[in-house]
C-alpha cells in the first residue's frame, strides 16, 4: 500500500486551512470597503469641525450638514474630474500611478486654496438671482439641494466610469432648485448663456491650442533628420511657455491678497520667468540627450518631463477653477445661516476652501484611478508627445477660463484636446507635404508607408479618439444638467420644511 496516497491531512490543518481562506476572503473584503470608509470619515470630519468652528452661530445645525455635504461633493469631483488632469500622463506611462496621485493631489489642493476665489464667487451668485430667493430658508434649502443632488449624480457616473463634468452637474443643481424654489424668472438667463458659450468655446479652444502644440513638434521635431539636435532646441522652448503660462497666473491670482499686481505686470513676469527657465533647461535637456538615438522612441523620454509639468500645472488651474463647485452652494450656506440674509457678494472662509481643497485630493487618491485609466488608454492612443500637447492645452484653456472667472468644465477641455490632436494627426498624415518628403528620404519609413492599408474602421482605431468613448461623453454632457437639476427640483421640496 502507497503510504503517500493514503495520507489525509488531520483535522487541525484542515481547519487551519479554511480560517485562512476565511482571512484572505475578510481581506478582500475589506479592501473594497476601505476607500468608502475614508471617505465616510472624511465626511463626517467635516460636519464636525464645522460644528466645532461655528460653534455658538445661529444656524449651527444647518452650516455642519452642509459642510457634510460639501465634503461629499468635493470628493466626488476628486474621483471623477481629476482624471482628465492626470490621464494622459498615465496612459503615455511619462509617470505611474503612484506619481500622478501625489502629484494631482497636492497640486489640485494648491490651486484651491492659492487662487479658487474668483470663481466661487461666479457659481454662488451668478445662476440664482437672490432677490427671487431673499427668504434664507428658501435659498438654503435651494443651495443644498443643488450640492446633494450634483454629487449623487457625480458618484453614479463615476461608478458607471463616465467622465461626466462636475461643473455641469453643479450648474444644472443650482438651476433647478433656483427653478423649485421661485420659478424661471430666478434664474439668471444671460448668465447661464455665457456659461453655455463657454461649454462650446473651451472644447474648440483646447483643440485648437493642442493641435498647434502638436504642429510644433512634428514640423520641427519629429519630421527632421536630426531629432535630437531639433529637441534640444524645441523642448526648453515648450518647457518655457509652460512655467511662463503658471507664472503669469500665480502672480494674477496667488499674490492678490500680499500686492497688487496688474494684468501687464503679471505677463512681463511670466515672459521673464518663461525666458529664465528656458535658459535653465536647455542644459538639463542637452544632457538628457546625450548618447540617444535618432528615432521617436529616444523623443519620449525627453518630453517625460515636460508633460509631468504639465499634469502638475492643470491640476493647479483645475483646483483652482472646479474647487468652487464644492464650496460656491456651501459659502453661499454658511453665510446666510450665520447671518441670516441672502446677499449677492459672500465671504469665503478658510475652513470652507480647506473642504474643498482636501475633498478633492481625498476623492483623487481614494477613488480616481479608475478613471485616470478609462481617460489616459481607453479614449485614444497616446504617447508623451501627444499627451503633453493634450494636458499643457487643457491647463492653458482652463487657466483663461479661471482668470476670466467662467466655470467650464474641464472634461469639455480635455475631450476637445483629445480631438484636436486626433483630427490634426489624421490630416498631417494624408496632407503633409513636408511627412512624405522626411517619409521618401527615410528607408525604415518608408518600408511602412507601402504596408497595406487597413480597413478604415481599423485605421481609425489605431490613429484617432475612440469614438464610442466620445459620443458616451457627449450623452453624458447632454444628459447630466437635466437629471441634476430634475433631482435638485425634487430635493429642494424635501429639504425646505427642514429648513424651518
Amino acid at each position: 500500500m502507497d503510504v503517500h496516497k493514503s495520507y489525509k491531512k488531520p483535522t487541525l490543518d484542515k481547519d487551519l486551512d479554511k480560517f485562512t481562506y476565511i482571512e484572505e476572503a475578510t481581506t478582500n473584503v475589506g479592501r473594497g470597503l476601505a476607500a468608502p470608509g475614508f471617505a465616510f470619515l472624511f465626511i463626517i470630519l467635516s460636519g464636525a469641525i464645522a460644528g466645532i468652528y461655528m460653534t455658538g452661530t445661529h444656524g449651527a445645525a444647518v452650516i455642519m450638514a452642509a459642510a457634510a455635504i460639501g465634503a461629499y461633493m468635493a470628493l466626488n469631483i476628486g474621483a471623477n474630474d481629476v482624471a482628465n488632469n492626470v490621464g494622459p500622463a498615465v496612459g503615455s506611462r511619462a509617470m505611474t500611478m503612484v506619481t500622478a496621485l501625489i502629484i494631482a493631489a497636492l497640486f489640485e489642493s494648491a490651486g484651491a486654496l492659492i487662487a479658487g476665489g474668483d470663481v466661487v464667487g461666479t457659481i454662488s451668485k451668478g445662476i440664482i438671482d437672490p432677490d427671487m430667493v431673499s427668504d434664507p430658508a428658501v435659498f438654503m434649502a435651494a443651495m443644498m439641494a443643488a450640492l446633494v443632488s450634483s454629487a449623487l449624480w457625480i458618484n453614479l457616473a463615476t461608478w458607471l466610469g463616465a467622465p461626466v463634468s462636475t461643473t455641469h452637474s453643479i450648474v444644472g443643481g443650482v438651476m433647478g432648485a433656483g427653478i423649485a424654489a421661485a420659478g424661471m424668472s430666478s434664474v439668471n438667463w444671460p448668465t447661464m448663456g455665457s456659461i453655455v458659450a463657454s461649454w462650446v468655446i473651451s472644447p474648440l479652444l483646447g483643440g485648437v491650442i493642442a493641435a498647434f502644440f502638436l504642429a510644433i513638434i512634428k514640423t520641427f521635431i519629429i519630421y527632421q533628420d536630426d531629432k535630437i539636435a531639433a529637441a534640444r532646441r524645441w523642448v526648453p522652448v515648450l518647457i518655457a511657455i509652460m512655467i511662463g503660462c503658471f507664472a503669469a497666473y500665480l502672480a494674477m491670482k496667488g499674490l492678490k491678497h500680499l500686492v497688487k499686481i496688474s494684468l501687464f505686470q503679471a505677463l512681463a513676469g511670466g515672459l521673464l520667468i518663461g525666458f529664465t527657465s528656458w535658459a535653465a533647461v536647455r542644459p538639463l535637456i542637452r544632457m538628457q540627450s546625450k548618447g540617444l538615438e535618432n528615432r521617436n522612441q529616444s523623443l519620449r523620454k525627453l518630453f517625460s518631463l515636460p508633460l509631468i509639468c504639465s499634469a502638475a500645472l492643470l491640476s493647479f488651474a483645475h483646483g483652482a477653477n472646479d474647487v468652487a463647485n464644492a464650496v460656491g452652494p456651501l459659502a453661499a450656506v454658511v453665510h446666510t445661516a450665520g447671518l441670516g440674509e441672502v446677499v449677492a457678494k459672500v465671504a469665503i472662509p478658510l475652513w470652507v476652501m480647506a473642504v474643498g481643497a482636501l475633498g478633492i485630493s481625498f476623492g483623487l487618491l481614494l477613488f480616481g484611478p479608475k478613471l485616470i485609466n478609462m481617460v489616459g488608454q481607453q479614449i485614444t492612443k497616446l504617447n508623451p508627445m501627444r499627451a503633453y500637447c493634450v494636458a499643457l492645452s487643457a491647463a492653458i484653456t482652463v487657466i483663461v477660463a479661471s482668470g476670466l472667472g467662467l466655470p467650464v468644465s474641464s472634461t469639455h477641455i480635455a475631450v476637445g484636446a483629445v480631438f484636436g490632436v486626433g483630427f490634426f494627426r489624421e490630416w498631417y498624415t494624408e496632407r503633409s507635404k513636408r511627412r512624405m518628403a522626411f517619409l521618401n528620404k527615410n528607408n525604415t519609413l518608408k518600408e511602412k508607408r507601402v504596408r497595406p492599408v487597413r480597413n478604415r474602421e481599423e485605421q481609425n482605431r489605431r490613429m484617432l479618439v475612440r469614438r464610442a468613448h466620445f459620443m458616451t461623453i457627449v450623452a453624458a454632457w447632454v444628459v447630466t444638467v437635466p437629471a441634476s437639476a430634475v433631482l435638485s427640483s425634487v430635493l429642494f421640496f424635501v429639504l425646505r420644511p427642514l429648513m424651518g
